[in-house]
This record gives C-alpha cells, sequence and structure tokens, in this order.
C-alpha cells in the first residue's frame, strides 16, 4: 500500500464483533474499501435470535458511539458466591454506585443487537456504495495469503490488503487451535422467570458441578447459564419441575425464587485460542471468537472480540498515515496480548478451579471471596478490569 491506495479490507463474519469492526471502520477510516463476508443471507431475520449476550460497560461505550446499542437491562450489580455456602455464606458484591458509574454492563438478546447493526451496516453501504460492499450469502471458502495482501475465495476470488475474520462458531464445532482444552462440560442456557428477583442483578454462583449464573433481562425475566459435567450431567434426565426444584437449591437468596423455566439448550465447553490474532504467513487477523473461545463463566468472550476490534481499527488508522500495515500489525499484537491472555487465563483457571474436589478446596474458595470482599481497592481493580478489560 502506498500513498496513493486506500486501504482494501475484508471483514469475514457479520455477528456483533465483525459489524461492530467494520462500522467503526467505515467511520475511523474514511478512505478504506471495506466488504463485509457472511454465509447468512442479508434478507434472513436475526431479530429472533435469543441466545443471551452480556456486554461490559467498555462495550456498551462503543456500541453507542457507533449508534447501535440497542434498549438493554443494564447490569447495576453482581453477586458472586458458591454453593454449599461456606467460610460465613462469603460473598462478593460489586455494585455501579461504588464503582462511581451507572451501570457495571448490560444484558441482551443476540437477536436484539446483531439486527440493528446490520441495518446500519446495509444504510452505510447504501450512502457509499463505490467504498462500502457486503456480500451476505457468500460464504468465504478460503484465505490465501499474498505478497503485501490476501486473496479471499468467495466463490469470486479477490484481493484485499488485509482480511479479519470475525466469524468464528461454538467451540464443538470448532478446528482446534494452538490452545485447547475440553472442559467436559455442558452449559444448559435459557429462561428463567423469578419471582423476588432484584432488576439489575446478576448472579453468578459456583457448585460443585460447575459455574451457574442469571443474567436480567427486565420484569421478571432472566438468563440462565448453568454448566454441569458432560460425561454424569445432572440436568439431561430431569423435567421442568424438577429443573426448577434444583435451581432453588443452587442459587442464593440474593437471586429471588426460580418459578418457570423455558426449554434448555446445551452447548459443550471449552477452550479455544489463537496464540497469536494475526497469522504468521500473511495478512490475515482473527478476533473474538475466531481468536478466542471461552468458557463463559465470567461473560467476556464478546467483549474481548469488540476491544480487538476497536484496538485493530485503532491501529490501522494509525498505518494509513504511516503506509506500513505489517508494523500496525504487529502493534496490534502487543497492544493486545496483555488483555487477551489475562482474560483467557482468568476464565480458564475458574472453570477448572471451581470444581477442584481436593480437601479444603471449598473452604479455600470461601476465605478467597470473603478477602476479596473486604479489601475495596482489589475489588475495585476487579471491577474495572470485568468493566474494562486490562489497559
Amino acid at each position: 500500500m502506498d500513498a496513493t491506495t486506500s486501504l482494501q479490507l475484508a471483514v469475514v463474519g457479520a455477528g456483533p464483533v465483525g459489524l461492530a469492526l467494520a462500522l467503526h471502520a467505515a467511520s475511523a477510516l474514511p478512505h478504506a474499501q471495506i466488504t463485509v463476508f457472511d454465509a447468512r443471507p442479508a434478507d434472513r431475520d436475526v431479530a429472533g435470535d435469543a441466545r443471551t449476550l452480556a456486554l461490559s460497560l467498555g462495550s456498551v461505550q462503543l456500541l453507542r458511539r457507533l449508534g447501535v446499542m440497542p434498549g438493554a437491562e443494564a447490569i447495576t450489580e453482581v453477586h458472586v458466591s458458591q454453593q454449599p455456602p461456606s467460610f460465613g455464606q462469603a460473598a462478593v458484591c460489586i455494585r455501579a454506585a461504588d464503582e462511581g458509574v451507572p451501570q457495571l454492563g448490560a444484558v441482551l438478546r443476540y437477536g436484539t443487537l446483531v439486527a440493528p447493526m446490520q441495518r446500519a451496516w446495509e444504510a452505510a453501504v447504501a450512502a457509499q456504495p463505490g467504498r462500502l460492499r457486503m456480500r451476505f450469502g457468500t460464504p468465504v471458502a478460503a484465505l490465501k495469503p499474498q505478497a503485501d495482501g490476501v486473496e479471499v475465495d468467495a466463490g469470486i476470488a479477490e484481493r484485499f490488503d488485509l482480511a479479519v475474520v470475525a466469524e468464528g462458531g461454538v467451540f464443538a464445532e470448532q478446528a482446534r487451535k494452538a490452545v485447547t482444552h475440553d472442559y467436559a462440560q455442558t452449559a444448559w442456557v435459557g429462561t428463567a422467570t423469578l419471582d423476588g428477583g432484584t432488576p439489575g442483578r446478576a448472579i453468578e454462583r459456583f457448585t460443585r458441578h460447575g459455574p451457574a449464573a442469571l443474567l436480567p433481562l427486565g420484569g421478571t425475566q432472566w438468563a440462565l447459564v448453568w454448566c454441569v459435567p458432560r460425561a454424569d450431567d445432572p440436568v439431561q434426565p430431569l423435567d421442568a419441575a424438577q429443573r426448577v426444584a434444583v435451581l432453588n437449591s443452587v442459587f442464593p437468596e440474593a437471586a429471588g425464587r426460580v418459578v418457570a423455566l423455558s426449554p434448555l439448550k446445551a452447548f459443550p465447553l471449552g477452550l479455544n485460542a489463537e496464540r497469536t490474532l494475526v497469522s504468521g504467513d500473511g495478512r490475515i487477523v482473527r478476533i473474538g471468537n475466531a481468536a478466542q473461545t471461552l468458557h463463559p463463566v465470567a461473560g467476556q468472550g464478546l467483549n474481548l472480540g469488540l476491544r480487538d476490534a476497536y484496538t485493530l481499527v485503532a491501529t490501522l488508522r494509525h498505518a494509513l498515515d504511516t503506509h506500513d500495515i505489517d508494523a500496525a500489525l504487529r502493534r496490534v499484537e502487543w497492544a493486545r496480548a496483555p488483555d487477551r491472555w489475562a482474560m483467557i487465563a482468568t476464565t480458564d483457571f475458574l472453570a477448572r478451579s471451581f470444581t477442584w474436589q481436593l480437601p479444603g478446596a471449598a473452604l479455600a474458595r470461601g476465605l478467597g471471596l470473603a478477602a476479596l470482599q473486604a479489601l475495596p481497592p482489589v475489588k475495585h481493580w476487579l471491577a474495572r478490569r470485568m468493566m474494562f478489560g486490562s489497559r
């Protein structure tokens, strides 16, 4: 790329991370030519996709700047404890008011976010058809590194200066990456109706089977994520009434009482991560789930991907001044590594450690929760990491 050539950028994947990258790049890189590829046809309605997304405050702020943040239920408090209770019912409570922010994050359905993001991209393409393009219903068959670029094979081979893969999928469907671990756990997800739940309060409960969480969706509805061993699954054989009864024994009084439960879907859980965002053989960058698929214990996968996208665009903006994409990609790798690996290590440790059955492990975890609650500076540091990542 030289001073007279604009950046040719391909974005593979029109989920929330890919669309956030495309929309941010369209605004921040006014001379870049951007094409978004996705196997999903443009006219397929995604608004009804009920998968739940947890956004950190940093992600909420980014989406608001892009003008695509829909209405969502604010998380104003996070309550973390373990079951069975130990060490004086130890729990950690992180509150937005204590952190001086209006909310810690937000919860919404996948379709509620992606539908307006897709409409925003369609509007951008209509306004600047010579610079922005969408190739929906067009699966990318291959990416082939070339000198100073990459060839994108989506039925027609096209050359780009850079291809960003943001099409990750779920753990069970992914090819294994450089760093991988099967947690031998299943996440059962659905919607719980609570009686006596506190609006805006998210509940994280660590059990001997694995973590369980309730995320506020508004009114009496909470999103449920219930992680259990895959080989000896205690949830699968239960009917809806039995699952409600078990959940009321799992969650603390602070959650309220589960009175109804939607049908649940099961997803295998694992860690699957690339060692680097940037491929070693060319200008191919992977972000979001395409770069790191995490255990949902901390609800940080999407937030990590959005931070990948933001940093990449900010660095490419500088590259257009220096005309050196390769140097920019090295800076992206350096800038993102601390945040990526801190979150990968944290979620991996939590996913493994809260199922350890070693003598005294439950007491140690209880002591850790009590110590964290008793040390406001440490709790504040943790809250900032969850809201904004490593800065």
